[in-house]
C-alpha cells in the first residue's frame, strides 16, 4: 500500500506595483441594468448624508489590482469602499487602483451575484481567481458583502482569522458594516423611475441616509409645510382685523 500525501497547497506570493499604462483593463458587461443603478444609490446615499471625505475612494466597475505570482490580476467589483488614498494630480483620472502603493487597503467590497465562471462566490485559488478567493486571500478585504437581486438575499463575510466568516443580521434584517458604521439592509421603493429591492444604508440609530432626491422632495414638504402654518397665521389675524402685511 502506497500512503498518499495530499500536497500542501502554496501561500501565492503577492506584490504591490503600478499597473502598466498600456494595460487593457477588463471591460465585462453588467449582469442586468438594475446593477449600475444599485451601485449610484449606494453612493449617493452616502454623499448626501456628507459621509464622503476627499481622501476616500468609493467606486463601482472599477479595477483592483494585485501582481500575484508575478502576474497582474485585476477584479472590478459591483461597488468598493478605501477609507484613505493618495491624491493624484488634477490633470490625471484615476484608472485603477492598487491598494498598499496608491493607498490604504481596501475596507469593503460589495458584488451582485451571477453566473458567471470565476464568480462572486468562487474559491478558485488557480487563475482565473475566484473573487471571494481573491478578496478573501490576495486582497485580504474585512468586509465582503454579496447580493442576490432576484432572492432578494443578502450575505455578508467578514474576516476573521484569515477567513472569511458570514455574519448574522439583526432583528430587522440589517447588516452591521463596521468600516462604515452604518447597517446595510434591503428596501423596496421607487428612485429615478425604478421600483426594485435597493440596498440601503441606516446608522447606528436606525435612520435610514435619505438619497439626495429624498432630501429635496422632504425639503420641499417642510417648506409648504411653513407656508400653510403662515397663510393660516395670516387669515387669522386678518379674522381679527389684523393686516399680517403691517406687521414686522
Amino acid at each position: 500500500m502506497v500512503l498518499q500525501i495530499k500536497p500542501i497547497p502554496k501561500e501565492p506570493i503577492v506584490t504591490w506595483e503600478a499597473l502598466p499604462a498600456d494595460y487593457v483593463l477588463p471591460d465585462d458587461p453588467v449582469e442586468n441594468i438594475q446593477q449600475p443603478s444599485l451601485a449610484s444609490a449606494l453612493t449617493n446615499a452616502l454623499g448626501a448624508a456628507e459621509r464622503i471625505q476627499p481622501q476616500m475612494l468609493i467606486g463601482s466597475n472599477f479595477g483592483l489590482v494585485a501582481t500575484v505570482n508575478k502576474k497582474i490580476v485585476v477584479k472590478a467589483p459591483d461597488w468598493f469602499y478605501v477609507p484613505q488614498v493618495q491624491p493624484v494630480a488634477a490633470d490625471i483620472i484615476r484608472r485603477s487602483y492598487t491598494p498598499n502603493l496608491e493607498g490604504a487597503s481596501i475596507a469593503v467590497v460589495m458584488e451582485f451575484l451571477s453566473d458567471t465562471e470565476g464568480g462572486e462566490l468562487s474559491v478558485r485559488s488557480t487563475p482565473p481567481y475566484g473573487k471571494l478567493y481573491f478578496y478573501e486571500n490576495i486582497l485580504k478585504v474585512p468586509t465582503y458583502v454579496t447580493y442576490d437581486d432576484y432572492e432578494p438575499s443578502i450575505e455578508v463575510r467578514c474576516l476573521q482569522n484569515t477567513e472569511y466568516t458570514k455574519i448574522s443580521a439583526d432583528e430587522h434584517g440589517r447588516y452591521w458594516i463596521p468600516q462604515l458604521e452604518l447597517f446595510l439592509g434591503i428596501w423596496q421603493g421607487e428612485r429615478l423611475c425604478q421600483t426594485l429591492n435597493w440596498l440601503r444604508w441606516w446608522d447606528k440609530d436606525g435612520n435610514l441616509l435619505l438619497w439626495s432626491s429624498e432630501q429635496v422632495e422632504q425639503e420641499k414638504q417642510r417648506a409648504e409645510q411653513e407656508k400653510q402654518r403662515a397663510d393660516l397665521l395670516a387669515a387669522k389675524l386678518r379674522e381679527l382685523g389684523v393686516d399680517p402685511d403691517t406687521l414686522s
